[in-house]
């Protein structure tokens, strides 16, 4: 990943190169964003440039050794921690344990990544992934041995709030006076969720989302999509490039939670309880695990901020696909300002339930009964 090929974010990049020109690379900087900002990407390509021995004034040269190692994410001054867990093939889990699932997943998803497809991919199902003490051993062991081809260590710590409370402590001497030419790049997205005392030792990257033509421009690079549908994607997807990955790969999923809530919420309204039942008992099956639940919440706050945008007459700032256009056309009346911020509060809260395991049976029902009220204020 160079910084050429991240669309957008043109201030930062700038910013991260006049760091290193004027060597005032700062030993800890956190970079700061939502899912699918580029943050990632962004720490990559910043280390890449760290470590080239050929910096051209704009980017890395993507040819010396330090490149080509770059290229593989093999360079042996680049190190990375990331949350896990046990799985039914590693038992005593840390992050070198995955390093090998963790290169090949990065690289498979362009360096746009996302926590819910990284547990995905290690299949660690319902459990919830931790930078664990064994992590931080291995960082303090990483920062005290010299560094072996370049001129700085870098160490790449992803989701920074996931550090297990018992793990952060042995770290904070670390970052607060860490060895010379020792660099840590950490990436978060709940702010709120890191320790203060790692906040407070830290200089802040702030990573805005994608603009939409960012987001355009990376789907006509890297996916074979039709010029409409990237168009409509770039602008559903608010930023997210992680996201607009999702839709253009897994169509099917997209029309799943579509069919699914427009079938929803016609049970609802018409308060047929006994398909309702049948509908709930099918959902809870289709929706094991976590994240496919929290993409349907997700997906149906978007349902209801596009019904309330067309009755306020300003449906020129939304995209849909045809079929979501055609529902929204006869479903809009139903969202209104007397019932859009309950109904927003209570998709947030069904998010919230989720990511705590509720039973979703229990989740279904009780937000069903709550939408029959709703949907006919």
């Amino acid at each position: 990943m160079l910084f050429k090929d991240i669309f957008g974010h043109e201030n930062i990049k700038r910013r991260l190169i006049k760091s290193v020109t004027n060597n005032r690379v700062s030993h800890a900087q956190l970079f700061l964003g939502a899912e699918g900002c580029g943050k990632f990407a962004l720490s990559i390509a910043y280390a890449r440039y760290i470590c080239c021995t050929d910096k051209q004034e704009f980017d890395a040269c993507g040819v010396c050794k330090s490149c080509q190692k770059y290229n593989k994410l093999e360079h042996p001054d680049l190190h990375f921690f990331f949350p896990n867990a046990a799985t039914t093939k590693v038992k005593k889990p840390s992050s070198k344990s995955f390093l090998n699932d963790w290169r090949a997943f990065v690289k498979e998803k362009k360096f746009y990544i996302s926590l819910s497809d990284w547990y995905s991919e290690i299949n660690i199902e319902n459990k919830q992934g931790i930078i664990n003490a064994e992590d931080a051993l291995d960082i303090i062991k990483v920062i005290n041995l010299k560094s072996y081809e370049s001129a700085y260590k870098i160490i790449i710590i992803y989701m920074a709030e996931k550090f297990y409370h018992a793990s952060a402590p042995k770290l904070l001497k670390a970052f607060e006076e860490p060895p010379e030419r020792t660099v840590f790049l950490l990436i978060a997205e709940n702010q709120d969720a890191i320790l203060k005392t790692i906040l407070s030792r830290v200089q802040l990257v702030k990573v805005p989302k994608h603009a939409a033509n960012d987001v355009l421009m990376f789907l006509k690079e890297h996916k074979s999509l039709e010029s409409q549908d990237a168009a409509i994607i770039s602008k559903i997807v608010d930023g997210n490039i992680v996201e607009a990955i999702r839709m253009a790969d897994n169509t099917k999923d997209v029309i799943f939670y579509f069919e699914n809530f427009a079938n929803w919420m016609r049970l609802c309204y018409t308060r047929n309880f006994s398909d309702l039942i049948v509908w709930i008992d099918e959902m809870a099956k289709k929706t094991v695990g976590r994240e496919k639940l929290k993409k349907f919440f997700t997906f149906s706050l978007r349902m209801a901020r596009n019904s309330l945008l067309i009755n306020l007459n300003s449906s020129s700032i939304m995209a849909v696909p045809n079929n979501e256009a055609g529902f929204l056309e006869k479903f809009h009346p139903f969202i209104n300002e007397r019932n859009i911020l309950t109904i927003n509060e209570e998709f947030n809260k069904a998010l919230y339930h989720v990511e705590r395991n509720i039973n979703p049976k229990m989740l279904f029902m009780d937000l069903s009964f709550k939408m029959m009220k709703l949907l006919r204020l």
